[in-house]
């Protein structure tokens, strides 16, 4: 089993060092992307070497970390994870413990920092800190776009290793019916802003078995290339509130979706990725350490977004010490429950295990 984890993990290594050397060919003609999208990628052929180093030492460090830096968002939209997650809210990470990670995931071998929230952009000015003190380490940005003014932007443009990703729900009646009367004609806008200064940002859309036929058919995505997008990437909806499981991607559309994105692939000049993508070349769910973990709000390191268990919190232990968590540890050594389900997470799906799991500390 040991050997098999490990071949899933140099498998997903090989697949992080084939996208972003997808994302220099598609941005071949301009200097000021290729240099920092070199940079990132020779960075993430020694990360992958610190990462084996630590763990022939017995410490697992993925190579993902996704740090949601806030639960506060300028807007309500329906579904969202982290209301769906049903917190009471409490103190965020300070600026000096969110550089600190930042910190530490560089030095343990940390490819990728995904920054979300909530919506991170209410921190700014502590997300282009972290980006410029690790020009290396590549940041992808989920955001919903509103807080991009020209400062902001213009302020991206020093920032090559930041690349926002701005949510769409597909065409304008399904952005605006999930997030609000005129925000798609906002976000095209937004996008025009970014456009203009050659930024390389892309759009994340939330999959669902709504609006599968319309986000994956291609007038939308040369709608989205033509506005500049560079980057796609189709996060499958888990149902975080109860009532909104029949959203859920049926098994059929998960199949066709692996396909349809790699055909998107050879077609656009863009990159396409689906999240949590094709589980089955990676034996099962990535999370718990096994590709990603997640970071709250407040700090605690949880195994994914949607599983919001945590038994080590970064304002009072070292990222080390946390990735060595008796919880995510029982959690990887269960591959029969990270299995792909039928409720469009494994951890979610089998929550009362990962509950009975947490009583057992």
């Amino acid at each position: 089993m040991e050997e098999n984890n490990r071949r899933y993990r140099e498998t997903f290594d090989t697949t992080i060092g084939e996208t972003i050397s997808q994302a220099i060919r598609i941005i071949a003609s301009d200097t000021a992307l290729v240099i920092p999208g070199t940079v990132i990628l020779h960075h993430q052929r020694k990360a992958a070497d610190v990462r084996k180093k630590h763990e022939v030492g017995g410490l697992l460090v993925p190579p993902v970390i996704i740090a949601s830096i806030t639960s506060r968002c300028n807007l309500a939209c329906a579904g969202c994870y982290m209301h769906g997650r049903h917190e009471k809210p409490v103190p965020e990470m300070d600026p000096a413990t969110l550089a600190s990670v930042a910190d530490q995931a560089t030095e343990l071998g940390v490819s990728v920092f995904v920054i979300a929230g909530g919506e991170p952009l209410v921190r700014q000015d502590e997300i282009f800190r972290i980006a410029k003190a690790h020009p290396a380490i590549l940041f992808p940005v989920f955001t919903n776009g509103l807080l991009i003014d020209d400062a902001v932007a213009e302020t991206i443009t020093s920032c090559r290793n930041l690349v926002p990703i701005i949510s769409f729900e597909g065409f304008r009646e399904d952005t605006d019916s999930r997030r609000g009367d005129g925000v798609y004609d906002r976000l095209l806008a937004i996008c025009a802003r970014l456009k203009r200064r050659n930024i390389f940002f892309g759009c994340s859309v939330t999959t669902t078995r709504e609006n599968f036929s319309s986000v994956t058919d291609e007038s939308f995505i040369r709608q989205m290339t033509g506005a500049g997008a560079r980057v796609f990437t189709f996060v499958e909806y888990v149902p975080m509130e109860p009532g909104t499981e029949d959203l859920v991607l049926t098994h059929e559309q998960k199949k066709v979706l692996q396909v349809v994105l790699s055909d998107f692939n050879r077609k656009f000049p863009a990159l396409f990725i689906g999240f949590p993508g094709d589980e089955d070349a990676y034996g099962g769910c990535l999370a718990a350490g096994r590709g990603f973990v997640h970071v709250s709000p407040a700090g605690d390191l949880e195994p994914c977004p949607a599983a919001p268990y945590s038994d080590a919190n970064l304002t009072k232990i070292p990222l080390k010490e946390a990735l060595a968590s008796r919880v995510l540890e029982r959690i990887r050594e269960a591959p029969d429950v990270l299995t792909e389900t039928s409720g469009g997470c494994a951890l979610r799906a089998n929550r009362a295990w990962v509950q009975e799991i947490m009583g057992r500390q």
